[in-house]
C-alpha cells in the first residue's frame, strides 16, 4: 500500500504531503489515519520548529472520498482505527465467543488506551486540537470541503492563484464536519463565511485572500516555495518564543478583552525567563546570529 501521506523532514522543516494525486488529494481512511499520525510525530518532535502542509500532483485537498465513504470498509485493516471504543468492546465479546482469548484481550486493552483519545478523523482535521508548532497551508488548485476544513486549522496560508477555495458538502446533502460552522465565521466575515457554507459555491484565490480565508497569492506552481520561506524565516526565530505566542494566542480565543489580556503573562513571563531569552539578548549585543534551543 503505497503511502496516501508523505512527512518528510527538511532541516527544522516538516513537509507533510497529502499524496492521492487521481483522486485530486481526497481523503479516505489510510489518508486520514496518517495524517493524524503525522501530526503526532512533528508534535513529539523537538527538532520540527514548522509545518508546512500541501497536496501531491497541483491540488491540496478536494475534501473527503465520497467513493469510499459510504462503501464497505469491513475488509480495510486501518478501519478498526476508526471504531469508537465502545465498538472494540463488542468486538472483544465476539472473539471471547469464538474462543479467542488473546485477541479479546488485546481489542480490551485498545478500548482502554482510546478511551480518551479524541477520534482519529477529528485529529486528522485538527478538530478538537492544533499543533503546538506553527502550521502552513501550501495551496495549489482545489481545496474543497475538508481542504477548506483543515486549511481553517493552519496559521499561515498561501495559495497559487488558480486555487479554488469551497465547502461542497451541502451540495451533497452532507455536514461540514470539520469544524467549520465553528471556526470560519471568526475568521472571515460572516455574510461571506455563510455564502459559503449555505451554497457550496466555490471562491477563488484572490477573493480568499480579499476576505482573509488566506494570506497570500502567488503565481501558481510557487505556493510551496513561498511556505518555505516563510518556515525558515520561523524556523530562525526562538522556537520556545513561537510557541508560546501561538499558545497564548489560542488560549485567548473567544475570550472578552479583558479576560484574552489576563492570558498574556502565562505565557510570556515563561518565555522572558528562558535560556533562549538570555540567548536571544547576548546574540543582540554581541551582533551575532543567535543559537536557540528551545529553552
Amino acid at each position: 500500500m503505497s503511502e496516501a501521506v508523505i512527512l518528510e523532514r527538511r532541516n527544522a522543516v516538516a513537509l507533510v504531503t497529502i499524496n492521492r494525486p487521481k483522486a485530486r488529494n481526497a481523503l479516505n481512511l489510510q489518508a486520514l489515519a496518517e495524517l493524524a499520525d503525522a501530526w503526532d510525530e512533528i508534535d513529539n518532535d523537538s527538532q520540527i520548529r514548522v509545518a508546512i502542509l500541501t497536496g501531491a500532483g497541483g491540488n491540496f485537498c478536494s475534501g473527503s472520498d465520497l467513493k469510499e465513504m459510504h462503501a464497505d470498509q469491513s475488509a480495510n485493516p486501518i478501519q478498526k482505527r476508526f471504531l469508537p471504543p465502545e465498538a472494540l468492546v463488542k468486538l472483544a465479546l465476539t472473539s471471547l465467543r469464538s474462543g479467542d482469548a488473546s485477541g479479546a484481550q488485546a481489542l480490551l486493552e485498545e478500548h482502554q488506551q482510546r478511551r480518551t483519545e479524541v477520534p482519529l478523523h477529528w485529529r486528522a482535521f485538527l478538530r478538537e486540537q492544533r499543533l503546538t508548532k506553527p502550521l502552513i497551508a501550501a495551496v495549489e488548485g482545489y481545496a474543497l470541503g475538508g481542504g477548506t476544513e483543515i486549511l481553517q486549522a493552519c496559521d499561515l496560508r498561501v495559495a497559487g492563484r488558480s486555487a479554488s477555495f469551497g465547502l461542497s458538502e451541502v451540495k451533497w446533502g452532507l455536514f461540514p464536519l470539520g469544524g467549520s460552522t465553528a471556526r470560519l465565521c471568526k475568521q472571515i466575515p460572516y455574510t461571506r463565511a455563510m455564502e459559503l457554507l449555505l451554497t457550496g459555491q466555490q471562491m477563488p484565490a484572490d477573493e480568499a485572500k480579499s476576505c482573509g480565508l488566506i494570506g497570500r497569492v502567488v503565481d501558481d506552481g510557487t505556493a510551496l516555495e513561498a511556505a518555505f520561506e516563510w518556515a525558515e524565516t520561523i524556523s530562525n526565530n526562538g522556537p520556545f518564543a513561537v510557541q508560546q505566542v501561538l499558545a497564548a494566542v489560542r488560549a485567548a480565543e473567544g475570550l472578552n478583552d479583558a479576560a484574552s489580556v489576563a492570558t498574556v503573562d502565562a505565557f510570556g513571563q515563561a518565555v522572558l525567563r528562558s535560556a533562549d531569552a538570555r540567548e536571544g539578548a547576548a546574540s543582540f549585543r554581541e551582533r551575532r546570529k543567535p543559537s536557540f534551543r528551545g529553552e
